[in-house]
């Protein structure tokens, strides 16, 4: 790799859910001390750097997505001293440290929010959307919430609406107004000097709503449409265009810090590069591309990169196939009886693409999806619109470290979500001593993209791209390596050309097999 090049391009990030790594109070949340334990394990995989979800102060009505206090710990997680003491491990395991950022809403349990709601004249009364009602008593604008019903809520104390894309508890800032910047700037700044490498800004997107308060526009039929949400296109509740001058001063404040931005919603894109756009804005963004994609197709592979040129002023991409809001990837992609070949393909595949990746935490055992019956659903998004939308909490269930343990070694306690019976063969300590694990690949595939310049930093282009076989050369100067991938059933032609680096499943002169995979030395 080259000296030139900052630590994040083309690192491998693994994203922690803190209430579900370890838990070392035996309450059955894990913890930010259950997180330090577990450091060593992180830092033999082979990653860059760690993200942390949310830890801060919260309700936890959208399980720390709702923050209560920017700068503060939740006690269920620990203390401030708890945090500089992971920072301070991590450092030495030589792992950077990510922490997410919610600048779209806070907690209504927030002081700030205390304060606007009080009164119309308070000093803070315009830090959130606030606005009258229509004439005959509705909502200022027919925009839904994701999580189901009206965006808006009456609130008595102000006589106004306000503004929340999300749930009820989770009232839009208004960050149109300056003094709010000001106040979110301030929030990096302390997470900066307290020693985090970067940051992952959760839903920038919805950081501004349209001002003139204009209704959206119905959505084109056709389409799932499990909620209210999915009936509207988002025009004027979401994406404004002055989203990217507040991202230009939060750099300014950032500098040399590694920001990269979630962008949901069905045509994200057009955000994603305006966002990461230049030098001034944030260094990369990821979207849904493959994390609620039915299958994993050459297809949808080709396209994806397609819409990332390595080209002047062009953002750098991140790639994820698996996070805290997905169903894994094994559930959704796997076919029969090859979920073992498949799931050291896409390992394989994610560590050959260009960009940044990002691991979710089990990912590297080929966890499945958990199917958490409804009495012990915690996912309001789920609880919500039971059955139709598939709950997050299947994606959040406890980390199995010991096949033999109770609660697959999570926590002493009953876990706040059951421990997986199916996640027990695949528990870390059983992984760890079989040289034929996901476990094991995972950290190869890893070993393999920080070693070698054109898998970590180099170009990629696209050869082949049909109904079964994807192959792509990653090229640096001095190397070009060729990825074949076999994302079929069935077997597939292939000539081998060079030495073979590395390879999973069925190769053979000629051939390669069901969900077979390889990279070779082309030159």
């Amino acid at each position: 790799m080259s000296s030139a090049a900052p630590w994040w391009k083309g690192a491998a990030i693994y994203q922690i859910y803190p209430r579900s790594f370890a838990d070392s109070n035996g309450d059955g949340i894990g913890d930010l001390p259950g997180i330090t334990a577990h450091l060593d394990y992180v830092a033999k995989l082979g990653v860059d750097a760690i993200w942390l979800s949310p830890f801060f102060t919260s309700p936890m009505r959208d399980f720390g997505y709702d923050v209560a206090d920017y700068c503060d710990v939740d006690p269920v997680f620990g203390t401030l001293s708890d945090f500089d003491a992971l920072v301070e491990r991590a450092h030495a395991l030589g792992l950077k440290v990510l922490i997410d950022q919610v600048y779209s809403h806070s907690s209504d349990r927030h002081p700030w929010f205390k304060e606007s709601r009080s009164s119309r004249e308070n000093p803070k009364s315009d830090w959130y959307v606030w606005a009258e009602a229509k004439a005959d008593g509705s909502p200022p604008t027919n925009w839904q919430s994701v999580f189901g019903g009206p965006a808006w809520q009456w609130d008595a104390r102000r006589g106004q609406y306000y503004l929340h894309n999300f749930l009820v508890e989770q009232p839009d800032l208004n960050l149109h107004n300056p003094e709010v910047q000001d106040a979110i700037l301030a929030v990096a700044q302390f997470w900066i000097d307290r020693g985090v490498d970067g940051f992952r800004i959760d839903a920038i997107n919805f950081a501004m709503h349209d001002p003139e308060l204009r209704d959206n526009p119905p959505a084109p039929n056709g389409g799932k449409r499990t909620r209210p949400f999915d009936f509207q296109q988002h025009l004027y509740n979401q994406s404004h265009p002055r989203i990217v001058d507040f991202l230009e001063r939060l750099r300014g404040v950032t500098g040399d810090a590694f920001t990269v931005a979630e962008v949901g919603g069905p045509n994200p894109l057009g955000e994603m590069h305006a966002f990461t756009e230049g030098d001034r804005r944030l260094n990369s963004a990821y979207g849904f591309d493959f994390l609620y994609a039915d299958a994993l197709t050459p297809a949808l592979v080709a396209a994806a990169v397609k819409d990332w040129p390595d080209s002047p002023g062009m953002g750098w991409p991140a790639w994820a196939f698996e996070n805290h809001d997905a169903p894994r990837a094994v559930s959704r992609w796997c076919k029969g009886d090859q979920c073992g070949d498949l799931v050291k393909t896409k390992t394989l595949l994610l560590a050959a693409l260009r960009g940044s990746i990002i691991l979710y935490q089990g990912e590297e055992l080929g966890l499945p999806q958990v199917d958490v019956p409804f009495e012990k659903l915690q996912d309001p998004e789920a609880i919500a619109n039971w059955p139709q939308t598939l709950s997050r909490d299947g994606a959040r269930t406890p980390m199995p470290w010991s096949s033999t343990a109770p609660n697959l070694g999570f926590s002493e306690a009953d876990p706040w979500l059951p421990a997986a019976e199916s996640h027990r063969g695949l528990a870390v300590d059983a992984q760890s001593i079989d040289p034929a694990s996901a476990l094991e690949f995972t950290r190869r595939c890893l070993a393999l993209r920080r070693h070698n310049p054109a898998l970590r930093v180099g170009s990629l282009q696209i050869l082949k791209a049909d109904e079964g076989k994807l192959a792509f050369d990653r090229t640096a100067p001095g190397q070009r390596l060729r990825c074949t991938f076999n994302l079929s059933d069935s077997a597939v032609e292939h000539a081998t050309e060079g030495e073979i680096l590395i390879q999973t499943g069925a190769v053979a002169q000629g051939t390669l097999g069901p969900y077979a995979a390889l990279i070779e030395v082309i030159e």
